[in-house]
């Protein structure tokens, strides 16, 4: 049957048609690249017609969930957030993981907006509009990128799940920024084919949602691989607070939200330790030239460049052509370097349960200020991205979690486990999630 963290407390159909007429309103602009409401509707009331004759379609059985635009749906081109690709053949199947969300009986309610190509932590799209972060209801704030609409379409009940894909962040940020939950699993965990490459090294698909039972759900059905869903006691585990470079520039309310988030970890047993984790200040020069996304996106969309350069956002491709001319040796001995990173980014945490920090340093910026200017844009896009991105370079496992409290805007803390250590981390998730909810209430 359907997993009890998700609401069922109305029809399939009812659900539907409740989502589909709030992404009419203002609040939802932007939030769509593509509805698909004929094909929601039927998908509903099939599984309305099940549930009536007593059978189950699967763990997601009439979960409303919308899927990032980079992602292949049979039968429309996969246009990521762009215009350029328009007129490319349709994708021919479902991307794996959508087949397996069809196969669990989710309800897809359409592709949600993005930044182009994924090549953004803010947000903001020219093509199709930035949407705008619920989370402040008087200022236009970004959502955090590069799965934007797919926490919006969360935050506004549009849907229980957005899918999205995080290469240095794209889940966790907008979780962060918009006050969901976020998992970023090991890679190899999740198939990414079918879903368009920025970084063949780094991509990662997951989910967005409003709780970890949920998002473990969700992975369950991605992955094949269920995890754990009982928590643990905190009294007795170790986190590692690294003071290298993750807690750089971080603003007054994270600052005050992570540290009291922290003492309450402290208050209920575990053990919090501060530690110097050089490496982590190592990236950007082993990264050297332009790093993997640049690298590994110009591969994958230098057609689409040189063909239609002037319908590309220009941010992004200033970005991507960072990575033109790499040579193949550059690019193995990237890959070298990455290997013994890892490897001392693993001794440095050993003995440690998980990794401690904010998900960004800072809570949701203003939208109006970094539309037309670029210092500024690439200046927050480079501190949204600083954090979460450390986590894909390491090949390992990240959740982001709501740790503020009413009144003030969202902030996510980070935890955050090597490759491979998916299993304890999900528990950690939910220990600490019942923690700060009991803070809360």
């Amino acid at each position: 049957m359907t997993q009890a963290c998700f609401d069922t407390s109305t029809s399939a159909t009812q659900r539907v048609a409740h989502a589909l007429e709030a992404a009419a309103k203002p609040p939802a602009q932007h939030v769509f690249t593509q509805l698909y409401a004929d094909a929601a509707h039927v998908t509903a009331q099939q599984c309305d017609a099940q549930a009536q004759a007593g059978h189950s379609l699967g763990a997601l059985h009439g979960v409303c969930i919308t899927l990032k635009d980079n992602i292949d749906v049979a039968g429309a081109t996969t246009m990521a957030g762009g215009v350029v690709c328009a007129g490319e053949p349709p994708a021919l199947h479902d991307a794996p993981v959508v087949q397996r969300l069809r196969d669990a009986g989710a309800v897809v309610l359409g592709k949600t907006n993005m930044s182009e190509f994924a090549f953004s932590g803010v947000g903001i799209n020219p093509h199709y509009g930035t949407p705008v972060n619920p989370a402040d209801p008087k200022q236009a704030r970004v959502p955090g990128g590069s799965s934007s609409g797919a926490a919006v379409s969360v935050v506004l009940g549009l849907a229980e799940v957005g899918i999205g894909t995080d290469t240095g962040g794209s889940i966790r940020i907008p979780a962060a920024l918009c006050g969901l939950v976020g998992y970023k699993s090991t890679q190899a965990r999740i198939p990414c084919a079918g879903v368009m490459e920025l970084s063949r090294t780094l991509d990662t698909v997951g989910s967005i949602t409003r709780s970890v039972r949920a998002c473990l759900a969700v992975d369950a059905v991605l992955s094949q691989q269920p995890l754990p869903t009982d928590a643990v006691n905190l009294r007795g585990l170790r986190f590692a607070v690294p003071q290298t470079l993750m807690m750089d520039e971080v603003d007054a309310t994270v600052a005050n939200a992570f540290a009291r988030t922290l003492r309450r970890i402290s208050e209920a047993g575990a053990q919090v330790v501060e530690i110097p984790f050089k490496v982590l200040g190592d990236i950007a020069a082993l990264s050297m030239p332009g790093g993997f996304s640049p690298i590994e996106g110009y591969a994958a969309h230098h057609a689409r460049i040189e063909r239609g350069a002037n319908q590309i956002d220009p941010r992004v491709v200033a970005r991507m052509t960072l990575g033109k001319g790499i040579s193949a040796q550059d690019y193995l001995e990237l890959h070298n370097r990455r290997n013994a990173w890892i490897a001392a980014a693993e001794q440095t945490l050993h003995g440690f349960d998980a990794m401690l920090c904010p998900t960004v340093p800072m809570v949701a910026p203003l939208t109006q200020p970094l539309l037309k200017d670029d210092e500024a844009f690439f200046k927050v896009n480079r501190l949204l991205l600083r954090n979460p991105s450390a986590i894909n370079y390491m090949d390992g496992c990240a959740w982001s979690l709501p740790c503020h409290v009413a009144g003030e805007l969202p902030v996510g803390l980070m935890v955050s486990g090597l490759a491979g250590q998916d299993a304890h981390l999900a528990q950690l998730a939910l220990t600490l999630e019942n923690l700060m909810n009991s803070l809360h209430a």
